[in-house]
């Protein structure tokens, strides 16, 4: 019996996945996820940190608008890149290869970074930006693949998501603490190690997974690979050459860069919704829930335009605003990040039970709209909380407890609600694609975000919060309000899925 057809009978038993019951690829899948978010979640802790750090200590020495700016448009770049990324897996190289070399390109960047100079940190985080892009989206394509029709899917996906939330407890812990007490590269390092441990772990295990993603499952033509190195050269290689030239000799300021980061985003992300919208397979029903579906994406861009901040103007606040002394013990301020993914994990289980009561028959526009007013309230409090900071006195930490609570509410109404709506706005075969425009849409919020910060040299802190928060909670209300129209408008009646056009399967 082949290694291949050991793996298909294992997974025809459907045994249930849990942390005591483990295929052996699901093992290395589930260990290899832990190390690889481990470095993702390390650095968000500490990048911004790190960027406004004075050069004397090691950092970069950026204002602090420019580092939260350069940190949300790293993440911006991130999530665009996961479409592109998916697709390299599935046309190109496979899902293995493609997470393996995704391994490889996110410690190259975290080694140039462990290099504090600006244009060695741009290099840095454009390879970590591509390198993240080719490992998830073909981590969760290859999940999907072994598993197949098997009952336990669920289960395992579920069980991916508890170990993402592990890690990101745990890196704000460990690399804060290296980068803030003892030294940024070495901090920078370690993320490398468990990057490459990672890849370590599924290049070891690639018998476990057979045939499975070791290579393209629609590989490209010979004619269409020559039209991809062509347009790669074009868009891509050339204007990316171009770019670090003028860095390396001071003839582009980090900020345009940061600029170009968001305006990629706002153009992939109208290129892609609108090349999806005029797909000559969808009909006329398909193409109304789209356009009412643009409400959810809007949605999304709006939550992670403010929740993104977290990492970024929360965690420069948490750095000089807040009274971090516990019995003499000075808390490094990247350990704070680590309270979202700890609200998460306490909160998970009481929102799965009270989720699917919450408007049942407006079920999307209800719950979106709770996640928005959440985030709005959380920046609501930042407000109250940045007036009492104006004093020079620093604030109780339980202030930024209390936003990060409530934002990480949102952050699990709107991760399960937008990703289980996107199953039902087109045909089953679409649905690759409506997820990643939803990930373009949330890659718009970054970039937005990254743009938007800057406000803070204009205004004061605590009318920036104010302004964030009072604009998501209308938002809130808005969809609240406009429930019936948008039930109505991705309701069946608005088409069945795939129902409109003839012959199609």
């Amino acid at each position: 019996m082949t290694t291949h057809s050991r793996v298909t009978e294992d997974l025809n038993r459907d045994l249930a996945v849990s942390l005591w019951r483990m295929p052996n690829w699901y093992r290395a899948m589930f260990s290899a996820d832990l190390a690889e978010r481990f470095s993702f979640y390390g650095l968000q802790a500490v990048l911004v940190l790190y960027a406004a750090g004075p050069r004397s200590g090691g950092g970069l020495g950026l204002a602090a608008t420019d580092a939260a700016a350069l940190f949300g448009a790293w993440m911006a770049l991130t999530y665009t890149l996961a479409l592109p990324g998916g697709w390299m897996g599935d046309r190109v190289l496979g899902q293995r290869p493609a997470m393996l070399v995704g391994c490889v390109l996110s410690a190259l960047g975290l080694a140039l970074l462990a290099v504090p100079t600006p244009v060695t940190a741009a290099a840095g985080l454009c390879a970590l930006a591509v390198g993240s892009g080719l490992f998830k989206p073909n981590q969760q394509a290859l999940v999907n693949r072994m598993f197949g029709a098997a009952l336990s899917r669920e289960s395992g996906i579920s069980l991916l998501y508890v170990a993402t939330q592990l890690s990101a407890l745990a890196a704000p812990v460990l690399v804060g603490l290296l980068g803030e007490r003892v030294n940024w590269s070495l901090a920078f390092l370690a993320c490398a190690l468990a990057v490459l441990l990672a890849g370590g772990r599924i290049a070891v295990a690639a018998r476990t997974f057979g045939e499975t993603g070791a290579r393209p499952a629609r590989p490209l033509s010979l004619g269409e690979r020559r039209q991809v190195v062509r347009r790669a050269t074009a868009w891509v290689l050339t204007p990316a050459l171009a770019l670090i030239v003028l860095v390396g000799a001071g003839g582009l300021p980090a900020t345009l860069l940061v600029g170009l980061a968001g305006a990629l985003s706002v153009v992939l992300t109208a290129v892609g919704y609108l090349r999806l919208y005029r797909n000559p397979e969808l009909s006329a029903g398909d193409r109304r829930r789209l356009r009412a579906f643009l409400a959810v994406f809007l949605g999304t861009t709006m939550f992670w335009m403010i929740a993104g901040q977290a990492g970024s103007l929360l965690n420069l606040f948490g750095r000089d605003h807040v009274d971090r002394a516990v019995f003499g013990f000075v808390v490094p301020a990247s350990w704070l990040q680590a309270l979202i993914p700890l609200a998460i994990l306490l909160l998970a289980p009481v929102i799965t039970v009270a989720l699917p009561r919450l408007g049942r028959r407006h079920n999307v526009a209800v719950k979106f709209g709770c996640a928005l007013v959440l985030v709005g309230v959380g920046f609501l409090v930042m407000s109250v909380a940045a007036v009492l900071a104006s004093g020079g006195r620093p604030v109780s930490p339980w202030w930024l407890v209390a936003v990060y609570l409530v934002v990480a509410m949102g952050e699990v109404i709107i991760a399960a609600v937008a990703i289980a709506a996107t199953a039902d706005v087109l045909p089953a075969e679409f649905l690759g694609r409506v997820l990643g425009l939803y990930w373009l849409f949330a890659a718009l919020g970054g970039g937005v975000g990254s743009g938007l910060v800057r406000v803070v040299d204009v205004v004061s802190p605590p009318a920036y919060y104010l302004g964030l928060g009072a604009l998501a909670v209308l938002a809130g209300v808005a969809f609240g309000l406009g429930r019936a129209r948008l039930t109505r408008a991705l309701s069946a009646s608005a088409g069945a899925p795939g129902t409109a056009l003839p012959g199609r399967a």
